[in-house]
């Protein structure tokens, strides 16, 4: 049982704002706005509270306006101009100090200095598309996903790529290989099509593709040409030529993949099918983001030509004097900077050529226009193109006035680690993946385990508190908005799969082998961190065949194919309950979000708006537990009915409204079984 609240408890408990537009509003105003900054207190609590504005600090007393059975509400208005606005607040109570900013309220003994760490920001004009604040999101990578078309396939000895031939696995449901780069399974964006009712089941609104321009590998984060879908993944109209004889590696040789890659024709029809499936995609009421490596491309690139695709005189590689020389950082005649050193990744060097900035802005603001009108960017390690900070943060800002003149509502979403906020300044990206303010903290706090399964941190393992003040830390680095949009994944292509994390197992693939992904699995916990994912503030984003029981190491055993015919349909089915339920509570996706409790394998959080609340709850342990949930934070008032309308635990789930007992001095008591989260809501919302 959680401690009980004295009265300096109740009161801290109680203060609350954020950016959402309950208390602030416009939440994203333009510059020349006046914007109303409130924040609630418990009724009758006799405080002077202050808003404190800008470095250095500008105080402005905040009036009562308002008061309901609850709380009293403040409120002072701020005019906005072009620079960002930083904001906290100051509460004089029985003679003492607290400050209270997002990372929630604290004693000072005088006026804080100016520091903009914890401190709330409005950023004038900066705006976030509406669709995808709370959107479910689907990531699919198209060659493990679902085979539309076996024609279009790789063949084996296609190509000769990273110092062996290209093959074909054996069947579809083989496991991935160490060398898992070359091996293709045959997926293709036919069978996504084939499967668009069931990402609608499962309440999909957005599909995120890894990519899927022209490529030689199954990942293909080695683009070889970025104005075509590769027509290994749609259709290929022609398709004449040979495979490479076995012995010969030189792939001006390898005719059906030139033919299959560069003929205008099977580019053309590829792009065609694509156009096509984006408007399908949208009629349904779909998005599509895409990924964007413009931080390298590959050694196939037809502005490199290490290979000899394009032929034996034209690209950077073959010719010294090609105009794409200058798009790589040759140390000499045939050797070129790589990212990471890896040989098939050279990177681009921007600084030297103004015609590689436009290729790639043009490239960008081609697949946004129709007749694709594709919805969003997802950057690939944004923070690592060019060779300086300065001019990654120029390139950036020029990428988004590029993209957004193009469509405003385009997302620009960056893969990132650590903190974001010197691009989440309003004029760069829009958010993140979201690993340090949803992955990392979740994986902790559940199994104790790093996302690549690499190493336990078991100081974090259920140590409630430690989840809350690590993410509420990394979500003050980002602006409201941005939190709303990012994506929250419990896992991806770049890192275990979560339900093979909860073995609390070190291991790779080469080290221990693929069995042990599926071995002491705990899908009790796994379902527990579903529910968080799908009630959290975030875009939660399903990594395919997670849904259906995929187990995995990190990079290439999270790559398994999407097991059609031998799915885990339970966990679909839960799935989709919890889609359902999601929709049918619409403050999941925009409400405020407080936390209740934490402690030692448990935590409780809640999400709220003006008009509804909903509690979530997490026992992570092996024992049933009581709780304690101060509801009175949320303004729920005694004698109120509650009930559990989803709950998970060891024996399953169960969608049943379920009575938990009513709301007494503030207070709701509710035991959390063994290995269970719960879902509540007020009886009568």
């Amino acid at each position: 049982m959680n401690q009980p609240y004295n009265e300096q408890d109740m009161l801290f408990s109680s203060i609350f704002s954020d950016g959402t537009g309950l208390f602030r509003e416009p939440a994203e105003p333009e510059p020349g706005d006046y914007v109303a900054i409130r924040l609630r207190i418990q009724r009758g609590a006799e405080a002077n509270i202050t808003l404190l504005r800008g470095f250095p600090t500008v105080m402005a007393h905040m009036s009562k306006y308002n008061s309901d059975d609850a709380f009293d509400w403040y409120e002072a208005k701020i005019y906005c101009r072009e620079e960002p606005v930083f904001y906290s607040f100051l509460i004089e109570w029985e003679g003492r100090y607290i400050h209270y900013n997002r990372l929630g309220p604290h004693w000072v003994d005088s006026v804080p200095s100016a520091d903009p760490t914890g401190a709330f920001q409005v950023i004038p004009g900066f705006h976030v598309p509406e669709w995808a604040k709370g959107a479910i999101q689907y990531q699919i990578l198209p060659d493990r996903f679902k085979q539309g078309n076996p024609d279009n396939d790789v063949r084996d000895r296609e190509y000769w790529y990273a110092r062996n031939y290209i093959h074909h696995a054996r069947s579809w449901d083989a496991m991935p290989e160490t060398d898992d780069y070359r091996c293709h399974f045959g997926g293709d964006l036919l069978g996504v099509m084939e499967k668009l009712d069931y990402l609608q089941s499962l309440g999909v609104e957005v599909i995120y593709f890894n990519p899927i321009f022209v490529s030689p590998s199954p990942h293909k984060y080695d683009t070889q040409d970025y104005d075509y879908i590769d027509p290994h993944l749609t259709v290929i109209a022609e398709d004449e030529g040979d495979v490479l004889a076995p012995g010969d590696t030189n792939n001006a040789r390898a005719t059906l993949y030139r033919n299959r890659t560069t003929n205008l024709q099977n580019l053309e029809g590829s792009n065609a099918w694509f156009a096509g499936f984006c408007q399908e995609v949208h009629r349904r009421g779909m998005k599509v983001i895409l990924d964007g490596v413009f931080n390298h491309c590959g050694s196939f690139s037809r502005w490199m030509n290490r290979e000899g695709i394009y032929g034996e005189s034209e690209g950077a590689y073959k010719d010294v004097k090609s105009p794409y020389r200058s798009y790589f950082d040759f140390r000499d005649a045939k050797d070129y900077h790589c990212w990471w050193d890896i040989e098939t990744l050279p990177k681009l060097y921007y600084e030297r050529s103004n015609r590689l900035c436009d290729e790639i802005f043009r490239i960008a603001e081609k697949w946004v226009s129709p007749p694709y009108s594709v919805d969003g960017w997802r950057l690939d390690v944004a923070a690592d193109l060019g060779q300086t900070p300065a001019f990654n943060h120029l390139f950036w800002k020029e990428f988004r006035r590029r993209v957004k003149a193009v469509n405003p509502d385009v997302l620009i979403i960056a893969e990132h680690y650590g903190n974001p906020a010197p691009w989440l300044g309003g004029d760069e990206w829009d958010t993140v993946m979201n690993y340090d303010a949803f992955m990392d903290p979740l994986s902790f706090f559940l199994t104790g385990m790093e996302k690549h399964s690499d190493y336990r941190r078991d100081d974090l393992y259920q140590n409630g508190m430690a989840f809350f003040g690590s993410i509420f830390d990394a979500m003050s680095h980002m602006p409201t908005p941005s939190v709303y949009s990012a994506m929250d994944e419990l896992d991806n292509h770049d890192h275990s799969r979560f339900m093979t994390r909860t073995n609390g197992r070190i291991g790779r693939l080469h080290t221990v082998g693929a069995d042990a992904a599926n071995e002491d699995i705990h899908p009790e916990v796994f379902r527990e961190a579903v529910m968080i994912q799908m009630t959290w503030p975030g875009a939660p984003t399903l990594y395919y065949g997670d849904e259906a029981g995929l187990t995995g190491w990190t990079d290439p055993d999270n790559r398994r194919t999407y097991p059609w015919g031998h799915e885990d349909t339970a966990l679909i089915e839960f799935y989709q309950s919890l889609a359902r339920l999601r929709e049918a509570l619409p403050v999941l996706k925009q409400g405020s979000v407080k936390p209740l409790c934490a402690g030692y394998g448990y935590i409780a959080y809640a999400r709220f708006d003006a008009n509804a609340a909903v509690i979530v709850t997490c026992n992570n342990t092996e024992r049933p537990m009581t709780l304690d949930l101060p509801l009175r934070d949320l303004g729920i008032p005694d004698a109120t009915p509650m009930i559990i309308r989803m709950t998970s635990n060891e024996e399953g789930y169960d969608t049943t409204d379920i009575p938990a007992g009513s709301v007494s001095e503030g207070i709701l008591r509710l035991t959390a079984p063994a290995h269970s989260a719960m879902i509540l809501t007020p009886a009568e919302m």
